[in-house]
């Protein structure tokens, strides 16, 4: 046993050898050998990179964008103004000009794009890997990309969301958009937002407009050949456009039709037939570039800076609805147009601008700012500034009524000088003593500077404000006769205030802002604020209806409903105006020229071309009545006169001197006693006619100008011009005799 026992030295020896191998030596243990070590650095580095890959698509899934936006998307750098109905108006960039409904679209140009760039489209979900792998193969055997894998869901995703960088960040991204596309929306809604914005060249984006730019034709009118071309241009625009490169486009057409038959969408003849159809291409100009209302959109587009931010204007993409009625803007277009051919050449003014707004809400509904918006993009309505001559006097007198004046309160009209200022009539006549009422009537410009007097200018100005005047306003005693500029359109705004019973709603031509996804991000919320009183209103209201009913304003009278309104001339009939309205809306017209060179016409001329408007814009519109004149001899009025001191103040007694006749006969005043005669009887001769002012509140060199007004024609009012519905407080009859007062009345 023990002759057959190893030495004790060799166990030991063997011990030590063993433990001594090396990694790649036979025998070593496992975590001693090197590829042990490389496969688990190889599994944990696979297993790190699986879940830095995992993590990195859950990160990107969760940041992918609502899918739901597709449905509402509009190109970047694109603008589109519609009107109040959805009508668009213009667009402006790269965007969708005509969009139509998937079940409007003819069954083979879907079945064109289908076969050209999806043939799978119904079975996949948002990804087709075996395209991807087929696409991959043709274009390693050609050495080039020859054929793309991305389905049409990819194609969209990219359009909506990624643009057209080529990175593999991207790819992932879009496989994933598209694969959260398909499961949250339907084939159908991809399929026809695909075809409404892939761009298909020469400024066609989607297949109605495509459709239309090169053939003239909508979708319903397309041959399968054109189908065919139009779905063959999606690749490569620029390429195959039948414009640009006839014959590449015929090839490409060639080949849609043959994948068509190839998948059984249309049989061996159509497709024969079709192959051999030759190319007739009629190009069409893109639709909506030129504005259906172009002095309004640029207006709108004026206004776009003040409502979003400057990132959202860049980026673009956005749809602005707006107040605009294009009917009545039609109307309005025409009318203008029609005044300055017809009523400018005799009387000498080339242009016309026309505003009308629902004075309910402050929306514009219509805008003219001229006759040509080619040939001059000035608009005339918003950025004019203009004397507004007579039309001023409404603030004027709605001051006064809202300082508890009369409508009969009298003043002398006669010979008035005021620190160095002498208004003029028109015809520099006298008419003696009148009412506040008959002097608007008649327009009478004496009587308006004596009531600023007595009103004082500081509650005339912040009153005119409240209503909706923006422009500065001096305080001048020419102030009465409108000589500080106004536009049409703040004119227009103003008057409003009184349609709506005293209350100013801010004027606006933008209602909503969507930007490229459809998100909201500006909508109008403008309330109505009290500028004036009710019952000072109605008064006012009620006054104004007079200057239509039997005074200058007279051609703007509609026999079927109630008007109130102003006309107003500048100097020298530079500007030619009327400001009218019945409740539910009120419209403002100007006629002149651009350099300010004076007419030959009448204000009358201004309330005819509203009248020709407004007939046909009222057509079957709900009658509505001015509110009831509350009772006059009760009103006390809402706001405190501040009577202006002048330094010196020249008024004559006597409205009709006899020749010869000296100044001496009449009174210079330096005192403080008011311009009026007497608050319940304006025809009494007094001589309390010394207005009182302010020293220094005018500077006695204050230039003249002679805001004149034309009469109203000789020939007596019709029966049919009495106001309708309206009468005194103290009498039924509508008729006035020539003191202003109702027949029955006694004051």
């Amino acid at each position: 046993m023990d002759g057959c026992r190893k030495p004790a030295s060799f166990g030991k020896h063997q011990r030590t050898q063993t433990t001594n191998l090396l990694p790649f030596q036979r025998g070593a243990p496992l975590h001693q050998r090197w590829w042990a070590w490389g496969l688990t650095g190889l599994g944990f580095g696979a297993a790190g990179l699986g879940l830095a890959t995992w993590s990195t698509l859950e990160s990107i899934k969760r940041d992918l964008p609502d899918t739901s936006a597709v449905l509402t998307y509009v190109r970047t750098g694109s603008l589109t103004i519609k009107s109040a109905d959805g009508t668009v108006l213009q667009q402006i960039g790269p965007a969708t000009r005509e969009k139509v409904n998937l079940q409007k679209m003819p069954e083979s140009l879907t079945e064109a794009f289908i076969a050209s760039e999806d043939q799978d489209f119904y079975e996949h979900d948002g990804v087709d890997y075996d395209a991807i792998m087929r696409a991959s193969l043709k274009n390693l055997l050609a050495r080039e990309v020859v054929e793309g894998g991305s389905t049409i869901t990819q194609q969209l995703a990219r359009i909506v969301f990624l643009g057209q960088e080529r990175s593999l960040g991207r790819k992932v991204r879009e496989a994933l958009l598209a694969q959260k596309m398909e499961g949250e929306l339907t084939k159908e809604q991809i399929l026809e937002r695909y075809l409404n914005l892939v761009y298909l060249g020469s400024g066609a984006y989607g297949v109605a407009d495509a459709a239309w730019i090169y053939f003239s034709k909508t979708v319903e009118q397309l041959t399968l050949s054109e189908m065919a071309m139009i779905a063959g241009m999606a690749p490569a625009p620029s390429d195959y456009s039948p414009l640009i490169n006839p014959d590449l486009a015929r090839q490409r057409r060639d080949i849609v039709l043959e994948r068509m038959a190839y998948v059984g969408f249309i049989t061996p003849a159509e497709f024969e037939a079709a192959k051999s159809a030759p190319i007739a291409v009629k190009p069409g100009a893109q639709k909506y570039v030129k504005s259906e209302a172009p002095y309004f959109t640029s207006y709108v587009q004026q206004q776009l800076p003040n409502l979003v931010s400057k990132e959202e204007l860049e980026l673009g993409g956005l749809t602005v609805e707006t107040t605009l009625n294009l009917k009545w803007q039609k109307l309005a277009q025409d009318t203008v147009d029609y005044a300055i051919a017809n009523y400018g050449p005799g009387e000498a003014f080339e242009q016309a601008a026309l505003v009308s707004i629902d004075p309910r809400n402050g929306q514009i509904r219509a805008l003219i700012g001229g006759d040509d918006f080619g040939k001059s993009q000035f608009n005339r309505a918003t950025q004019a500034q203009r004397q507004p001559g007579s039309t001023f006097k409404a603030f004027v007198y709605s001051a006064a009524i809202a300082a508890g004046f009369s409508p009969y309160r009298g003043y002398i009209d006669g010979k008035y000088v005021v620190d160095g200022y002498e208004p003029q009539n028109y015809g520099k006549n006298y008419r003696g003593s009148v009412s506040m009422r008959d002097a608007l009537t008649s327009s009478i410009n004496i009587v308006a500077v004596k009531a600023l007097v007595d009103v004082g200018f500081d509650p005339v100005v912040k009153l005119a404000e409240k209503m909706g005047i923006k422009s500065t306003l001096l305080p001048a005693y020419s102030l009465a006769l409108g000589t500080s500029e106004v536009n049409l359109l703040e004119l227009t705004s103003a008057y409003g205030t009184l349609a709506n019973e005293g209350n100013h709603v801010e004027v606006h031509g933008i209602t909503k802002v969507y930007d490229r996804f459809g998100q909201l991000i500006y909508e109008a919320k403008f309330q109505p604020q009290r500028a004036l009183d009710a019952d000072s209103t109605s008064i006012m209201t009620w006054m104004l209806e007079g200057v239509v009913a039997n005074g200058t304003g007279r051609s703007a009278y509609l026999s079927d409903r109630q008007v109130a309104g102003k006309t107003g001339t500048s100097e020298k009939r530079r500007d030619l105006w009327f400001v009218g309205y019945i409740p539910q809306l009120v419209t403002g017209v100007w006629l002149g020229n651009d350099d300010s060179s004076p007419t030959y016409g009448q204000s009358s001329t201004a309330a005819l071309t509203w009248y020709d408007f407004m007939v046909e814009a009222t057509d079957g519109m709900p009658v509505e009545d001015f509110p009831e004149l509350p009772d006059i001899e009760a009103h006390e009025g809402s706001i405190k006169a501040q009577p202006v001191k002048p330094g010196r103040v020249y008024a004559s007694n006597n409205p009709y001197p006899s020749k010869g006749e000296s100044e001496s006969q009449d009174e210079w005043s330096d005192d403080s006693e008011s311009s009026w005669s007497d608050s319940d009887s304006y025809s009494s001769g007094s001589n309390a006619d010394s207005g009182s002012y302010s020293s220094g509140s005018s500077s006695s060199s204050e230039a003249a100008p002679e805001p004149s007004e034309a009469p109203p024609p000789e020939p007596a009012v019709p029966e049919a011009a009495v106001i309708p519905g309206r009468t005194s407080p103290s009498c039924r009859t509508s008729p006035t005799d020539g003191g202003g007062c109702p027949t029955c009345c006694h004051h």
